[in-house]
């Protein structure tokens, strides 16, 4: 690992654990291919992988290093299913494509753990995922999603845990009850993403690294300008997620950028980090601004909590995640923080993530609301047989209808973030 690539990603545990972390070189000059991938996160290295496995020359650009945004930062946790219940999808979309959505889910939990084996990544992929309740109103909706996914879908991995077994599971008090899924799992998110990477240069895809989009190309054939270069294709994937910006005017307001935060505490030990989360497990829960954490493999705690609606982070992120950690766990008051890092998502309205073409030839995905470690390895998937001509996959989830955030250019940010803001503060209440 070099200093460079260092200075390039955030200063995280996850950088300071990263493997495969390797130098890429920049776009220069003009190349041809049939695909160009603007993005070099999970939906883009998905794309690219799976795009160059069916025979066709891709080229990725990224702007930073590969892995440099939230699929380098976020929790690692591998969920199931969409943000929004299967009862709320299925009144949504009818209860045909509910159960094809339901079915890509669980498919896209199961090209991550394939890729995971196929090409040795060591990202320390381990099962279950525990969903805190919050508050006592939210327990009984969660058990009767679990009997609906066990009834109508034949999933038979989830499980409702009464207050005393949760507690003693994740070792605090502060929950009414949950669910355990041991279908769902957790890893490291920057380690897989670097294998992805190690994945598609093996297939033959060409990676660019600090190589950032200035432009596209939508008239005659598509492609991409850089400072330093241009690449023209025959298709054109986007797949920028939150760093979009200004790149795709046609794609304003479909989703929000947030900013989320995690920090590593510490090694605790052994004994002590099992005392926090007895087996293993990923853990989040069911506020609107959720927490979500782990242990990590040197028994570290994983803390990810708050988040903020504004370009930079908090000054001080380690107090300011800090503070989330010790509502949960106020038996940390003495451990010591070792890193704090912080990354942009985006989110849809309904959660739901956004599919779709801008032209013939331009494909998207983005909007993954904060479950995008699987559903991201689908979307590059889906992508790929789009492409090569068999899409009716990819418009299952094209069809998802969508509201744009409200308010044109100018009012969107402040009348989101005050509906945020109302809802983050329901959670304290």
């Amino acid at each position: 690992m070099t200093t460079e690539i260092a200075s390039r990603h955030a200063d995280s545990y996850y950088l300071a654990t990263a493997v495969d972390l390797v130098d890429r070189p920049t776009l220069r000059g003009e190349v041809a291919c049939d695909i160009c991938v603007v993005g070099g996160g999970y939906t883009g290295l998905a794309a690219a992988l799976h795009l160059t496995e069916r025979g066709y020359d891709t080229v990725l650009l990224e702007a930073e290093r590969l892995g440099w945004g939230a699929s380098g930062r976020n929790g690692g946790q591998l969920c199931t299913g969409l943000r929004m219940s299967q009862r709320e999808i299925e009144q949504l979309v009818g209860s045909d494509d509910a159960r094809r959505l339901w079915d890509m889910a669980e498919e896209a939990k199961a090209i991550v753990k394939e890729r995971v084996r196929r090409h040795d990544i060591r990202c320390a992929l381990k099962p279950g995922l525990v969903n805190a309740a919050w508050k006592p109103a939210h327990l009984p909706a969660m058990a009767k999603g679990a009997d609906h996914l066990r009834e109508v879908y034949g999933y038979p991995h989830i499980r409702v845990l009464g207050r005393d077994e949760l507690a003693a599971a994740v070792g605090t008090e502060v929950y009414h009850g949950g669910t355990l899924d041991s279908g769902a799992g957790h890893l490291h998110p920057l380690n897989y993403a670097l294998g992805l990477a190690r994945a598609a240069e093996a297939a033959g895809a060409r990676l660019f690294e600090n190589s950032r989009v200035t432009a596209l190309n939508r008239e005659g054939r598509p492609g991409a300008t850089t400072a330093a270069g241009a690449v023209r294709a025959r298709h054109l994937v986007i797949a920028c997620n939150g760093y979009l910006g200004r790149l795709e005017p046609r794609l304003d307001g479909q989703m929000m950028p947030i900013n989320n935060f995690v920090l590593a505490t510490e090694p605790l030990g052994e004994a002590r980090a099992r005392a926090l989360i007895r087996d293993d497990v990923a853990v989040s829960n069911t506020k609107f601004v959720l927490d979500y954490y782990r242990l990590s493999s040197d028994g570290r705690l994983l803390f990810g909590g708050g988040e903020n609606y504004r370009p930079g982070f908090p000054a001080d992120l380690k107090a300011f995640v800090r503070r989330y950690m010790l509502r949960i766990y106020p038996q940390l008051a003495d451990a010591r923080i070792d890193y704090a890092w912080g990354g942009t998502l985006a989110i849809t309205l309904n959660r739901l993530p956004c599919f779709g073409r801008l032209d013939p030839e331009i494909y998207y995905a983005h909007g993954f609301s904060g479950q995008g470690v699987a559903l991201t390895s689908l979307a590059g998937k889906l992508i790929a047989e789009a492409v090569a001509g068999t899409a009716e996959r990819f418009d299952v989830f094209a069809r998802l209808p969508h509201r744009h955030f409200p308010g044109g250019p100018l009012l969107r940010w402040p009348a989101t973030v005050l509906g945020l803001m109302y809802y983050g503060l329901r959670d304290r209440l």
